[in-house]
C-alpha cells in the first residue's frame, strides 16, 4: 500500500524522503506493557505493509530492546528502502535486575541502567551501541535525546545538558554529518523551548517534537516553528495524541504526556470532542491529520504496539476531514487562529 511522501533537504546531500506516517518504536520496548518478540515482528511487519518507511528508535526504548527488534524486523529489507533515525545522549551500562532504568514504565528489557552523557565520546559511544543492536549499516539520522527539564527535573539542569552537548557532543554530530555517516542532527525533546534553544546555538536540521504540535496544543507557533520556517529545518511530530487522550477521548483516567489528564485538559478535549462531532469527524482523525497540515511538519509519528492500532492510524490518514472543521475550532478558541490549516 503507498502512502504519500515528503522530501526534506536543507544542505547539499541530497536529502531524505519521508512517509507521512512514521513508526514510533517505544512501545515495541515494552512501554507500559510487556509484549512478545513475535507480536512486535508482526507490527512492524503491519507497519510496513500499510506503506509506513520512516522508523524511529532509542537506546532509552526498552533499554535497547526496541533496537534489537528492529535489526531482526529491517535485516532484509534493502537499506534505500527507508528511513532510519536514532539518539544519542544515554548510554545503556550493565546492572542487576533490581537496579536497571524504567521499573513500572518498561517491562522485561535487558538488566541495564541509563548513563547520561551527551559529550563527543558519548556520541561516537552511543551510535557505535546502536548500530551493534540494529545491525545496519548506516543510520539516516541521530538526534539529541531528552535534553528537556521534565527529564533532568529543573531548567538549571536542563541547560547544563544542553551545555554540555553544545560544548562536546555537537562537534560529534557535526562531524558524523560531515563525513556522510548520517544525513542530518537534531534533537528529540518533549519541550519547544529546548528545541529553540538548541537551533538558535547550533547547525540542527531536524527535530522530533513528541506533543507539542497537536490539535491540543500550538504553543510551539508562537516562536519555535516560525524559526524552522526560515532555516529551512524539519519537524517529526511525535505523540500527536498527547499520549493518548485525542485517542481515547476525555474519558476517566484518559492519559496526558505520560501521566493522568488533569482536569482543564478534560474539559478542553471534550469541547475540541464536541466540535469534531459536530462535523461528524472523529477526533482521533482529526488529530492525526492536523500537524501534517503545517509545512514544516514532514512526518507524524503515532506509536503504536498492537497490529490494530498501527492499521487504524493507517486508516485515518486517508478519512476526509472538512475544512470548516478547522475554523470552527479557530472561531471557539480552541485551536491558535495562526495555525495552517
Amino acid at each position: 500500500m503507498a502512502m504519500k511522501t515528503r522530501h526534506w533537504q536543507r544542505i547539499d546531500n541530497g536529502g531524505l524522503t519521508f512517509t507521512e506516517l512514521g513508526f514510533g518504536s517505544a512501545p515495541l520496548g515494552n512501554l507500559y506493557r510487556a509484549i512478545g518478540d513475535e507480536e512486535a515482528h508482526e507490527v512492524l511487519t503491519t507497519a510496513w505493509e500499510t506503506g509506513c518507511r520512516y522508523f524511529d528508535t532509542a537506546p532509552l526504548y526498552g533499554l535497547g530492546l526496541a533496537e534489537t527488534r528492529l535489526n531482526r524486523f529491517l535485516r532484509n529489507k534493502p537499506r534505500d528502502s527507508y528511513v532510519l533515525s536514532t539518539k544519542v545522549g544515554r548510554l545503556l551500562r550493565v546492572c542487576p535486575p533490581q537496579e536497571r532504568s524504567g521499573i513500572g514504565k518498561f517491562f522485561e528489557t535487558p538488566s541495564r541502567k541509563e548513563h547520561y552523557d551527551y559529550s563527543y565520546d558519548g556520541v561516537m559511544r552511543s551510535l557505535e551501541a546502536s548500530f551493534e543492536r540494529l545491525g545496519v549499516d548506516r543510520i539516516d539520522i541521530l538526534y539529541a535525546h531528552d535534553l528537556c527539564v521534565s527529564t533532568h527535573g529543573s531548567k538549571a539542569a536542563s541547560d547544563a545538558r544542553v551545555d554540555e552537548l553544545m560544548a562536546s557532543g555537537y562537534d560529534a554530530l557535526l562531524s558524523l554529518r560531515d563525513q556522510g555517516v548520517v544525513k542530518a542532527i537534531g534533537g528529540g525533546i518533549n519541550e519547544w523551548e529546548v528545541c529553540q534553544a538548541l537551533a538558535e546555538r547550533g547547525d540542527f536540521d531536524l527535530f522530533l517534537l513528541p506533543g507539542r504540535y497537536t490539535l491540543l496544543e500550538q504553543d510551539s507557533l508562537e516562536s519555535f516553528l516560525p524559526l524552522c520556517q526560515a532555516r529551512g529545518i524539519g519537524v517529526v511530530l511525535g505523540g500527536p495524541y498527547n499520549s493518548g487522550i485525542l485517542a481515547s477521548g476525555p474519558r476517566p483516567g484518559a492519559f496526558y504526556n505520560y501521566e493522568v489528564a488533569p482536569a482543564a485538559i478534560v474539559e478542553k478535549v471534550k469541547q475540541i470532542e464536541a466540535v469534531c462531532q459536530s462535523h461528524d469527524v472523529e477526533m482521533i482523525t482529526a488529530a492525526l491529520q492536523f500537524p501534517l497540515l503545517n509545512p514544516n511538519v514532514i512526518s507524524v509519528i503515532p506509536g503504536g504496539q498492537s497490529v490494530a492500532e498501527v492499521e487504524s492510524n493507517r486508516a485515518i490518514l486517508d478519512k476526509a476531514v472538512p475544512p470548516a472543521l478547522w475554523a470552527d475550532l479557530k472561531a471557539a478558541g480552541l485551536m491558535r487562529a495562526d495555525a495552517p490549516t
